[in-house]
């Protein structure tokens, strides 16, 4: 039996320092599938904050490494919602046909699951990639912040953007 990890106060203290910035990036990103995942803002933040807890100690010396790593949890947390709903809504193990896996468009959830799979290969080859799609996609952040976070030029986040765009396109 694992036992809870007692509160950091590092932890807290960043949490509390930061709680503004992470209900902002929370609720970029969930403007776009709120409807989705059935999480409003308050609950990613707090979800987030349980997740940053729950992997024990987490130094966050600055604001870079803070987006960088919500960015990251977020996508967590959202895809994770998705596959539950998903699994609760298809039975939770039945086989779905085929026919019925491929029929129409595909929907904002398979959207992200497949967004969060075809990371997971990108990752593999280009880690920047990953931290540009993360941050925009699943944080909702705009490229202006994304290079400051990432030390890197506003034009540069566009090509990196652009970039993984094109490669996670022929993976999808």
């Amino acid at each position: 039996m694992s036992v809870p990890h007692e509160p950091d106060a590092g932890l807290d203290e960043f949490f509390a320092l930061h709680y503004a910035e992470l209900r902002r990036l929370a609720h970029r990103r969930l403007r776009r599938s709120e409807k989705i995942t059935l999480l409003d803002t308050t609950s990613l933040v707090h979800e987030s904050y349980l997740r940053f807890l729950k992997s024990g100690r987490v130094r966050m010396s600055d604001h870079t490494q803070f987006v960088c790593l919500a960015a990251r949890v977020m996508r967590s947390i959202i895809v994770d919602f998705v596959r539950a709903r998903r699994a609760d809504r298809r039975g939770a193990g039945e086989r779905v046909p085929l026919e019925d896996q491929i029929a129409g468009p595909i929907s904002p959830e398979e959207e992200i699951i497949r967004v969060n799979d075809a990371l997971n290969e990108l990752a593999k080859v280009d880690g920047r990639l990953v931290k540009v799609v993360e941050m925009r996609y699943f944080g909702g952040l705009e490229e202006r912040e994304i290079a400051e976070s990432l030390g890197v030029t506003d034009r540069t986040v566009r090509r990196d953007w652009e970039k993984a765009r094109l490669l996670l396109s022929l993976v999808m």
